[in-house]
């Protein structure tokens, strides 16, 4: 293995070290002049900023944190799919309000796999009507943006392993809530959200709630 030091190596900026910035990728859109519709997800919360590339530095033009969603009722898990869909959606919704029609996507170095938390988030800022180059084939299926994965895996577990299934969801049991019922939440806070800016939910999961 090469040794990494001598008179030609240089060290790596402190934010590539720790894997917060792929500078390269970052170069690509900043040189584009396009403002990024940019995605961050933790265990617990996903963030969304919208950023404008500046000389000085980055100019956040909207900002979303999963936190805003129990304004519209949502009292489930925050950094989950389904929360990351309605983050989406409503960091759309704040983004056209700020005049923001397009964007390209930013996830940084975060592993790209398809359908995860980071696309529900892209899925929502576009059913919310922001422009975003994507492949429709990244984005989870309808029913993990529903969370009936969630609800079905509740369900399954409640039957065959009752205490299982009460150390799996104790958080949502301590506070009265039941995760079989994610799916009618979900459906819940987007129409919340929908109605607080003055539109209709998006009509794709408007429909399969209506079958």
């Amino acid at each position: 293995m090469p040794r990494k030091y001598g008179p030609r190596y240089r060290v790596p900026f402190r934010r590539r070290r720790e894997g917060r910035t792929d500078y390269r990728a970052r170069y690509k859109m900043v040189i584009s002049g396009k403002i990024r519709a940019v995605v961050r997800k933790s265990l617990r919360n996903i963030v969304i900023h919208f950023v404008r590339a500046k000389l000085e530095g980055d100019e956040t033009l909207v900002f979303t944190k999963s936190t805003e969603l129990t304004k519209y009722g949502w009292r489930y898990n925050r950094g989950n799919v389904p929360a990351a869909y309605l983050t989406g959606y409503l960091a759309g919704l704040k983004a056209l309000k700020a005049g923001i029609k397009e964007a390209i996507l930013d996830i940084g170095p975060q592993r790209s796999t398809k359908g995860n938390r980071l696309y529900a988030a892209l899925k929502g800022l576009v059913d919310a009507g922001v422009e975003i180059p994507h492949g429709e084939e990244i984005l989870p299926e309808i029913s993990r943006i529903k969370g009936e994965h969630i609800a079905n895996y509740a369900r399954l577990l409640k039957e065959n392993d009752p205490e299982k299934y009460k150390r799996q969801f104790s958080g949502y049991i301590s506070q009265g809530l039941d995760p079989e019922k994610i799916p009618e939440e979900f459906e819940k806070t987007l129409n919340n959200i929908a109605k607080a800016f003055g539109v209709e939910p998006p009509e794709l999961v408007k429909d399969e709630f209506e079958e």
